[in-house]
């Protein structure tokens, strides 16, 4: 992946959503999972691990043709995470939880807020290209929660 690319979507919709936060790209996720990013509220820094977003891209597609925008669809949710106004709060809640349930239905919240976010941010991306990467990041919670797709 060229650096000058990354950079280009990263700036495009740094300006679109109005964000301030602070963008680091690594190459790998520095643990046992396979996150294309993480937000981390208290330095408000959004990183996003390259290697990770193209292998979820490939198991999700099958192919990395569509990286750039599984890329894009990436940062927007974490700008997601960055911008909710609700986060704070809710994340205060998530350690407060007394059941793993209540703690699953907060995480789950957390999550559709900042997608709701990225589908307003792209909202020339195509839909069922949005809505699958959408249903398999959720998909963990539903199970969990024992709820049908939306």
């Amino acid at each position: 992946m060229k650096k000058e690319g990354l950079d280009l979507v990263v700036q495009e919709l740094l300006e679109r959503s109005g964000s301030l936060v602070n963008i680091k790209l690594e190459g790998h996720f520095p643990g046992n999972r396979l996150a294309g990013g993480k937000y981390s509220m208290g330095s408000h820094t959004i990183t996003l691990y390259i290697e990770e977003i193209k292998n979820q891209c490939y198991q999700l597609f099958s192919s990395g043709e569509q990286f750039w925008d599984y890329f894009a669809v990436v940062f927007a949710h974490e700008l997601g995470h960055a911008e909710d106004k609700e986060l704070e709060e809710l994340a205060e809640r998530l350690d407060l939880c007394g059941t793993e349930q209540e703690r699953c239905q907060i995480a789950l919240k957390i999550e559709e807020n900042a997608w709701g976010f990225a589908e307003k941010l792209l909202p020339e991306m195509d839909k069922a290209f949005m809505r699958k990467i959408i249903c398999h990041s959720l998909k963990p919670y539903w199970d969990q929660l024992q709820l049908e797709p939306a």
